[in-house]
């Protein structure tokens, strides 16, 4: 027997401290719950387990991420929506323009609308936005979408510029704003009106306006009376067209001056004296209303011949050119003329300036220049970070202000709306192809759940068994510590 080493106490005793450490973890992870509450209750389970964590909140996140596009993609396409309704009433203006049962003012009016509805169209590209950020500028190239948990799980989607210019139905405003001769009756007040051509673009333009003088129609001629006259010559700086000239009275007949003449502006009904110059031999010169005709012939002529005058006189020809360059022919501008179109119309840039009178525009002014200035659509200017740094604008919408124009403009906007027809498809693809994700994402992250579960989670019962165990365990050992004390304490009978 032995009494400086009781190996009976040393033995409880070590029994009896593992049993409290024991019973503690199992308190611990009764408490929390896991089975893994630091890393040395399982390294390794510790490392997957967190990992899984890392992919669960992701797949949550991504599922967030997801349910925020289809909010972006509605807030898009809603606004599509009403440009689809706008671009429908354009087409039925457009419809209702190109037939010739409107006037000039019914379509001048149904312009105003379109030009209305346009500038809406723009708006709406200009504001529709979804958390600060434009969505139908143009400035939304491969939006991502990040949706799954690791990197490179995305999808992307742009959408194109919605505005009116983009969209094709939007046009430019030509204004005339000075007349750049010296010496010109040409003035700013006497454009009344000036058409709006579709084509031009943000530049400044020149009218050329070069005046000829002596250029003057010689066909159309027609002589009447009792005696035929032949081989007659007339001339003029300038003529008036449909007045009848009536020689009244003859001083020479050998060489055919005309003393005296009376003229008629209403086929005959009605006559007036003309101003008669017969000082050159063989040569009478007529004026009225400033123009000035002067007849050469034979000798032929007798008192009561009637002379129609049937001219188309030519004034004035005009030129649109930008830089030097000319934009399509030059007009010519006749007598009964009150307005001209010049440009290229194959290409719609043109420009028609209007006022009461076109031929009293110019008078002696050669080479007259008009400058034309454009006030241009835009479309929006977007950043390379994708941000608008200038919204778009509209000056007018699409020409329907004459039949040619509209019937053109059905068309254009029929691809208009083929245009925002495929941006509302593809938006409801994607919107469509996210529910799926998000329903994917929320079956993931419920079984990578569960996964991690089972590797981190405690088993309460199985737990509760441990726990039990070593609660009793503990209580046994302490007992068994108090009988392995006592036992030395038979050496003592040995000394009796």
């Amino acid at each position: 027997m032995r009494i400086n080493h009781n190996i009976a106490s040393l033995n409880t005793y070590r029994q009896l401290s593992g049993n409290p450490s024991a019973t503690s973890k199992s308190h611990e992870k009764l408490s929390s719950g896991l089975r893994i509450n630091r890393a040395g209750d399982d390294a390794a389970g510790l490392a997957i387990s967190e990992k899984m964590r890392g992919q669960i909140r992701g797949l949550d996140q991504a599922s967030s991420n997801a349910q925020d596009g289809i909010s972006l993609i509605q807030t898009a396409e809603g606004a599509l929506a009403e440009t689809h309704s706008i671009l429908q009433r354009m087409r039925e203006l457009a419809v209702q323009s190109s037939t010739d049962t409107n006037t000039a003012e019914d379509r001048e009016k149904i312009q105003a609308e379109v030009d209305q509805l346009a500038k809406e169209i723009t708006r709406i590209s200009n504001t529709t936005e979804f958390n600060t950020k434009n969505l139908l500028a143009g400035g939304l190239t491969n939006n991502v979408f990040h949706i799954g948990a690791n990197a490179g799980q995305n999808v992307s989607i742009s959408i194109e510029g919605m505005d009116a210019k983009s969209l094709g139905v939007s046009r430019d405003i030509n204004q005339v704003n000075s007349f750049t001769a010296t010496s010109s009756t040409l003035t700013s007040a006497a454009i009344a009106n000036e058409d709006l051509g579709s084509g031009l673009v943000a530049a400044t333009y020149t009218v050329e306006v070069t005046h000829n003088a002596a250029a003057v129609a010689s066909t159309g001629k027609t002589v009447t009376g009792a005696v035929a006259v032949t081989g007659q010559n007339y001339t003029g700086a300038r003529s008036e067209t449909g007045v009848i000239f009536r020689v009244t009275a003859i001083g020479v007949p050998a060489t055919g001056d005309v003393t005296a003449a009376e003229v008629s502006t209403d086929g005959g009904l009605s006559w007036s004296g003309a101003t008669v110059d017969a000082s050159a031999a063989g040569t009478s010169t007529i004026t009225y209303g400033g123009s000035t005709f002067t007849i050469a012939d034979n000798g032929a002529n007798a008192v009561g011949n009637t002379v129609t005058m049937n001219f188309n006189a030519r004034y004035d020809s005009i030129q649109l050119s930008q830089g030097g360059t000319d934009i399509g022919a030059a007009a010519t501008v006749y007598s009964d003329q009150d307005y001209v179109t010049i440009g290229d119309a194959a290409t719609d840039r043109t420009i028609t300036i209007r006022s009461t009178s076109l031929g009293d525009l110019v008078t002696d002014a050669a080479g007259t220049t008009v400058t034309v200035a454009t006030q241009a659509s835009t479309a929006a200017v977007i950043g390379t970070d994708g941000s608008v740094t200038a919204a778009a604008d509209t000056k007018a919408g699409i020409n329907v202000k004459t039949q040619s124009a509209a019937d053109k403009a059905i068309t254009t906007i029929n691809n208009a709306l083929e245009t925002v027809s495929s941006e509302r498809s593809k938006l409801g693809a994607m919107q469509n192809r996210l529910e799926h994700t998000i329903a994917n994402l929320g079956t993931s992250s419920e079984n990578l759940t569960a996964s991690e579960s089972r590797v981190r989670d405690v088993d309460m019962a199985k737990e509760m068994m441990a726990y039990t165990k070593n609660n009793i365990l503990t209580q046994a050992a302490t007992a068994m510590l108090a009988q392995a004390n006592q036992q030395p304490q038979g050496v003592l009978q040995l000394l009796q």
